[in-house]
């Protein structure tokens, strides 16, 4: 997934996965990106007015 199809909805599940503790490879490998772009919203390089998500998906990975 390239940065221009990245959504407000999966933005806001990015940030809310790094909250929670997940690894930026897991969340990336959800989203079928690299890290980079996990990385990009870390850092608030961009998605910076994206609240993160309620909650997660309920395919997303669970933490073991």
């Amino acid at each position: 997934m390239r940065r221009r199809d990245f959504t407000h909805d999966n933005i806001a599940v990015v940030k809310l996965g790094l909250a929670l503790g997940y690894f930026q490879h897991i969340i990336a490998g959800y989203l079928r990106t690299n890290q980079g772009r996990i990385s990009e919203i870390k850092h608030g390089l961009w998605g910076t007015d994206v609240p993160p998500a309620d909650r997660l998906p309920p395919d997303f990975p669970t933490l073991a």
